[in-house]
């Protein structure tokens, strides 16, 4: 629970944000529901962990809030996140919520919390552990790729060091197993007090917990806690696992398996190629963020790590987002192609590869998202029984958009294909059916009304974003089909993209050159910044220049870029939303592209600015307050965030030398 040291009470919380907002901004009856209900910590004040299998999220008091287990879409075993009942593991100093400093050890994803109490200092750090690849008697029952040389232990582990004076040190693990459903039943593992096991009879693949410590474990009733006097020097350690492996029994093994994360980190970051620029710790933060969000026995990329965080407070528009989505494939192999990351770049491919074919080979239609084991569907249901972030609801697990036809998936998928191949210098012969299948799909359907990037759930409509994705389809696979030796394809396809690119000037524009949200529309869409990233034109012609520009003018709310006016867009939802940092990053880009490096420049310093102390980001910012909203931390965004920073490190560095590169040779 948040500690009234915060100083922060619901009621304070609903007025700070409900003064920020206009006045249709919180759905009917949100404020009731939220006054209601404890307050929750803001979005931006989580840390996040992951083993590159299992992920959680760290409230700022030391409070895990958000784990799920055996996989980071199972059912959550610790979610107080979404409801202040859900499940918590708290370590930390008693009496005191609020640390003095957080930070993530450099190079890693080991967070370190200091703690500041009336009688002295503690240092408390987190990790999800990694150590040797342990799999070598019976293979991996769940691992698809290549194994590498370390992997996830399945085990969360927190020390404890108090480093001055005396600190009052407290421990509660409370969890609450199948989204609060199901009650945890502690008992003791063996004559002492130092081990405990938590387990649910109620559901039958209910994972069993295993709490280690060289403390004293008491256990009252759903709980296990543990209280102790530290002082200068002591150092005491938990572990909470899941799996048959063998957690650390004392300390000294705790301190050993924390070396060994740090160590697995800095390796891997080591890996990457990042420029000596003041940006480099945003970039190699950003990479350590897609890293966590990978889940490593099958390449997916996990669109963020939650699942209901609200883009609109105390509104409706909450989703889950614990799946991977085929839009963010070429964003995603860009990003780690451009830092060095080819092994995480080729393991995402092959999921690719792996969930466009069935068992036999034969390719299946593209859907629009998978779940991270390739599974195809994702039944979206609501947990009632949960008050949600806030008091938003409804609570979302699953997500119906993978039954959307949405038609810039083929462009994606073509895109990524041109990226990897680029990246390999060759076409696989196995890959040349797939890559004919997407783009006889947008050949098919390319003329027909869909949901759009943004996957509305109003009435289809002719995008115009989903149309220029189309013509990447056909451009990409004819690009393809010259390197596989296809001639013929190569120039059915030029041919028809061609005649996609004149349908979408005559009726994707207006009057005044800038390009529209539908056809026949007057609204803008952020979308549409993909015009030049994408190459559908070239960045000095007049008509991408316009679109930018109107839509970092007229698309924007205190600067930062919005995907749409709701007022003006029929999504299916009710109430506003706040600035898309995806689409605010795209803009940078764009900027630069049109030859715009100062303003892009200042629009990527504002929006740094906006990270989390962790500098980690949601999916949407409120431009008035600064608080994040939606899912978190944000795939799409701190992709985007790699791409805009590169566009104008590359165009700033080449500025310099005096040789400045034409914004058409800028990769996207």
């Amino acid at each position: 629970m948040l500690d009234i040291s915060t100083a922060i009470t619901t009621e304070q919380r609903v007025l700070a944000v409900t003064d920020a907002m206009p006045a249709d901004g919180l759905a009917s009856g949100a404020v009731e529901r939220i006054r209601s209900r404890p307050a929750h910590l803001p979005i931006e004040d989580y840390a996040f962990l992951s083993d590159c299998e299992n992920t959680c999220l760290i409230a700022r008091n030391g409070s895990v809030e958000w784990m799920c287990l055996p996989r980071p879409d199972s059912p959550s075993v610790f979610g107080a996140m979404l409801d202040r009942g859900a499940g918590h593991f708290r370590v930390g100093p008693y009496g005191v919520g609020v640390p003095s400093a957080r930070r993530y050890l450099p190079g890693g994803m080991i967070v370190e919390t200091s703690w500041q109490t009336v009688t002295g200092w503690l240092i408390v750090r987190d990790a999800l552990v990694l150590g040797r690849w342990h799999d070598n008697d019976v293979r991996s029952r769940t691992y698809r790729r290549t194994p590498r040389d370390w992997s996830a232990e399945h085990v969360l582990l927190r020390t404890a060091k108090c480093v001055s004076g005396v600190v009052e040190f407290e421990m509660e693990c409370e969890p609450a197993f199948d989204y609060h459903r199901a009650a945890a039943h502690w008992e003791y593992t063996g004559g002492g007090y130092g081990q405990a096991r938590a387990t649910c009879a109620a559901v039958s693949d209910c994972p069993t917990l295993t709490l280690t410590t060289d403390m004293r474990l008491g256990l009252e009733g759903r709980s296990a806690q543990a209280r102790t006097r530290m002082k200068e020097g002591d150092e005491v350690f938990v572990a909470l696992s899941w799996s048959p492996l063998p957690p650390p029994r004392t300390f000294a093994e705790a301190a050993e398996k924390m070396w060994a994360t740090t160590e697995y980190w800095r390796q891997w970051i080591t890996l990457g190629k990042f420029p000596d620029h003041e940006w480099r710790g945003y970039l190699q933060r950003s990479a350590l963020t897609l890293k966590g969000l990978t889940y490593a026995p099958t390449g997916a990329l996990l669109a963020a790590a939650t699942t209901s965080l609200p883009e609109t407070p105390g509104g409706e528009r909450n989703w889950d987002y614990r799946y991977s989505w085929v839009r963010d494939s070429t964003f995603a192999l860009w990003g780690l192609y451009t830092l060095g990351l080819d092994r995480e770049a080729d393991d995402f491919f092959a999921f690719l590869r792996e969930v466009a074919t069935d068992g036999d080979g034969d390719i299946l239609p593209v859907q629009v998202l998978y779940g991270i084991g390739g599974e195809r569907e994702i039944t979206e249901y609501e947990l009632g029984h949960l008050h949600g972030y806030d008091g938003a609801r409804p609570v979302r697990v699953g997500n119906d958009a993978y039954q959307q036809q949405q038609h810039d998936i083929w462009g994606t998928i073509l895109d990524s294909v041109h990226l990897h191949v680029k990246a390999h210098r060759h076409v696989p012969e196995a890959l040349w059916p797939l890559l004919e299948r997407q783009v006889r799909a947008a050949i098919e359907h390319w003329r027909e009304p869909d949901r759009g990037l943004w996957e509305v759930r109003g009435e289809p409509r002719h995008f115009t974003s989903s149309k220029v994705m189309c013509w990447v389809a056909l451009d990409r696979g004819a690009k393809l089909a010259e390197m596989h030796g296809e001639f013929e394809c190569a120039e059915q396809w030029h041919a028809i993209a061609e005649e996609i690119r004149a349908d979408i000037l005559e009726h994707g524009v207006n009057s005044d050159g800038v390009f529209t949200q539908t056809y026949g529309s007057a609204a803008l869409d952020a979308s549409l910044l993909l015009v030049p990233l994408v190459r559908f034109l070239p960045p000095d012609d007049f008509r991408v220049r316009r679109t930018v520009l109107a839509i970092a003018d007229d698309l924007t709310d205190q600067g930062l870029v919005l995907r749409y006016r709701t007022e003006s867009t029929d999504d299916g939802l009710t109430g506003t939303e706040g600035t898309f940092t995806i689409c605010s990053f795209w803009l940078v880009s764009a900027l630069v592209e049109i030859g715009e490096v100062r303003r892009a420049r200042w629009l990527c310093e504002r929006l740094l600015g906006h990270a989390s102390a962790l500098q980690l980001y949601a999916e949407e910012i409120d431009p008035r307050t600064g608080r994040h909203l939606g899912n978190f931390p944000q795939a799409f965004t701190h992709l985007a965030l790699i791409n805009a920073l590169t566009h104008v490190i590359r165009a700033e560095q080449d500025a310099v030398a005096g040789h400045p590169r034409p914004p058409s040779l800028l990769p996207i």
